[in-house]
């Protein structure tokens, strides 16, 4: 399926048409790849030829007015776009993340080669210092001589992929990166005879570097953690009834699988036969055990504590929920913020000025030394590493909590966000209709006569209020009467007939229409919509016998929530439903949101998003089905809320989360603010101790190991301050952010 957030973005235009003739603008025909593009749209059966100008974008189409109308066209034309623009968005994400990986390997990213670099850089250092009386005199050595000695030769080892990645940037792009300044600064303190200021610099850009590399092996541990099956072989049972032992990749769909204790489960699907506590931690974020018997949910990655399951495959390998997880996961790091993109380009754009301040300096005061110091103070190091570091560790920590946000760019956007929209069903309220009031209306049926007659007539259906019907059944121990077949009345009700006669349930509209007599229930129907419960009438005999009230109840801790948000600075709380208005008006006054609209369909849901974001409203849409889908991507920020929610509601939401908890709506909100709030914390420090360094070096008053010592520092800082955000708690709502504020 698609990226939905990024298939949004795909925007055509109709500039002219003719019968059989249409030319479309489409920015992403920009620089696409012209000749696949053409070969694909001319093997749609309608379209005669067509024509792409990659300059303009625009697009010529000669189709078959016969077989196609124009909407159609536009349709075909935008999903190929659509599907060439993510193709190439994916190999470039790809490209990038095999380069990243490339470079940091080149750069010894292990944090063991990080380690040992420190070491020998720190050993020498050390060794250096005890040699001489003052850190701060030259080498007796002089001209290229400076490099041929043990510290300078040392130090240009443990540089060399630096060296390597700034010249090279030099010699291809035509421009210099921050290994460029590194390596310069690197190579002038040594040429200076000042090996203890490059050492510094080494053992310090060291520890910035193990403090980032540190924070982003958390975040790959974590996500395995979560998300690896760690099985590659799984109990089949066979279709004579013998177990066997087999490779994953056999496992399919209605396969059955055995798991035993300690095992993890392989394979989404229902519990044949069997008891077992799960820990489903790795997927839903629930700590303690659950237990799990027949007819059970139980999901790939979870883990079977004690008792042995018999599943049904319902999904296996790269369809079930935790692989749809690792891929969401597996991209989200090349999902940047524009934060992220912002502090690169400024960044890039300050470099040069670092060799510029150096030759100016050297020019009015023919220092050296001061000159040197230019080049070792820059702002580059400090403002990249502390925004990735930071996004990273956030992403990580919400992992680790059951939340999973697909990018860094997410973040950002829910840390400016001032309006929330919930849907009602299954987010607002549990999505489970329980039987909340029975109220006979002939003597002779009591409570649970009416509810074991109207099980009756409910027992084949799946509508959510039958079932609230037959679990009230269950759950009392009352029986269902014998009973013939089942006839359904879509959106009005069911008929059955039972020893007693023929019995019709369903709702007001259905039994008028039937002509059974309700001229005396008004009182008590008034009674039950009045306390929000949805209406099921319930006959034998074309007779009246009982009216049942069933409520979906509101999720717990869903009101705190609520005011969490507003305390989070949420200006606006809105509520968008398909409920009737009734329903909809109780559950609005008992959540106190500030508005809600009924009675919606999903379009009428994404163009009330619409005409909230034309008001300048940034929206974070909060759903969990099929229906939310189209809300969810048109959103600035979707939310997924529970581990039940839709396959399509989690591929279009922009965050998942996996837990039944909606305190963690506001903490995933809170830990998205406090994250930008380190970043602005790194962007001062790194610009004040760095401006500092700049002027007292300027004047001569700091010199070059100081220097050298003030810069890194200044990066290990604000790094670390990054890393704070790791410590970030979410405890269904009692959030320990006191170390964050």
């Amino acid at each position: 399926m698609l990226n939905t957030s990024y298939q949004r973005r795909i925007r055509s235009t109709v500039i002219h048409s003719l019968p059989g003739r249409v030319r479309i603008r489409c920015d992403q025909l920009k620089g696409s790849d012209k000749d696949k593009l053409l070969k694909d749209i001319k093997k749609i059966a309608f379209i005669k030829n067509a024509n792409i100008n990659t300059i303009t974008g625009t697009a010529l189409l000669f189709y078959d007015g016969n077989e196609a109308n124009l909407n159609i066209v536009e349709d075909c034309f935008n999903n190929l776009v659509i599907k060439q623009s993510y193709r190439v968005k994916k190999e470039l994400a790809y490209e990038a993340k095999t380069n990243g990986q490339k470079i940091c390997s080149e750069k010894g990213g292990s944090i063991s080669r990080i380690i040992t670099r420190m070491g020998v850089s720190l050993g020498t250092l050390v060794y250096t210092m005890a040699r001489k009386k003052n850190v701060y005199t030259l080498t007796q050595e002089i001209g290229y001589k400076r490099l041929l000695t043990g510290p300078s030769i040392i130090s240009l080892a443990l540089t060399a992929p630096i060296f390597k990645s700034g010249f090279l940037s030099l010699i291809k792009t035509k421009r210099p990166n921050e290994d460029t300044l590194t390596a310069t600064a690197i190579l002038s303190s040594l040429l200076l005879g000042k090996d203890v200021s490059a050492l510094v610099i080494i053992l310090l850009s060291n520890t910035a570097e193990l403090l980032t590399e540190y924070t982003a092996q958390r975040t790959r541990k974590s996500i395995q953690d979560m998300l690896s099956l760690n099985s590659e072989f799984a109990w089949k049972v066979l279709r004579d009834g013998s177990v066997k032992k087999v490779k994953m990749n056999e496992i399919n769909k209605d396969d059955v699988v055995i798991v035993h204790t300690g095992e993890k489960i392989c394979v989404d699907g229902r519990v044949v036969t069997g008891e077992g506590a799960v820990d489903q931690s790795p997927i839903t974020g629930e700590y303690m055990p659950v237990l799990k018997k027949e007819n059970d949910q139980v999901f790939a990655g979870s883990i079977l504590k004690s008792g042995t399951l018999t599943i049904n495959t319902e999904k296996s390998g790269d369809t079930t929920v935790v692989a749809r997880i690792f891929h969401m996961v597996d991209n989200a790091l090349s999902n940047r913020a524009p934060m992220q993109d912002y502090a690169d380009k400024f960044s890039n754009f300050l470099l040069p000025f670092s060799f510029l301040f150096a030759g100016v300096t050297y020019i009015v005061t023919r220092s050296p030394t001061r000159a040197l110091n230019m080049l070792i103070i820059d702002y580059c190091c400090g403002i990249k590493l502390s925004t990735a570091t930071a996004f990273s560790a956030a992403i990580n920590n919400a992992v680790k909590n059951g939340i999973l946000i697909k990018g860094g760019n997410y973040i950002e956007l829910m840390a400016n966000s001032d309006t929330v929209v919930f849907d009602k069903t299954g987010t607002l309220t549990e999505g489970k209709p329980q039987v909340t009031n029975i109220i006979p209306i002939l003597p002779d049926f009591d409570e649970r006569r009416i509810i074991e007659i109207a099980a009756a007539a409910e027992e084949t259906s799946n509508h959510p209020l039958a079932l609230g019907i037959l679990n009230k059944l269950k759950a009392e121990g009352w029986e269902i009467p014998t009973h013939g077949d089942n006839k359904t009345f879509v959106a009005r009700g069911t008929v059955t007939n039972i020893n007693e006669g023929i019995v019709t349930v369903g709702s007001k509209i259905f039994i008028d229409e039937l002509g059974i007599n309700t001229s005396d229930t008004n009182e008590k129907e008034e009674w039950l919509l009045a306390k929000g419960d949805k209406l099921i009438y319930v006959a034998l005999n074309n007779k009246l016998i009982g009216l049942i009230g069933i409520q979906d109840r509101v999720r717990e801790n869903m009101k705190k929530a609520i005011n969490n948000l507003r305390y989070r600075g949420i200006d606006d709380i809105i509520l968008l439903t398909g409920d009737l208005t009734e329903h909809a008006e109780i559950a609005a006054t008992k959540m106190g949101v500030d508005s809600f609209q009924a009675e919606l369909l999903p379009i009428d849901k994404v163009n009330a998003i619409k005409k909230l974001q034309a008001n300048g409203s940034k929206i974070i849409m909060i759903g969990d089905g099929v229906n939310d889908a189209p809300a969810l991507a048109h959103a600035d920020v979707g939310i997924s809320l529970g581990s039940k929610s839709a396959d399509i509601a989690i591929e279009a939401s922009d965050v998942t989360i996996q837990r039944e908890e909606p305190m963690l709506i506001p903490d995933i909100i809170k830990l998205s603010q406090n994250t930008m709030n380190i970043v602005k914390q790194n962007f001062t420090l790194v610009f004040t101790i760095n401006s500092v360094g700049i002027l007292l070096s300027a004047f001569g008053v700091l010199p070059v190991v100081w220097g050298a010592i003030l810069h890194n520092s200044s990066t290990v800082l604000v790094v670390g301050n990054s890393i704070r955000l790791l410590m970030f708690k979410t405890r269904g709502g009692k959030t320990n952010d006191s170390k964050l504020s």
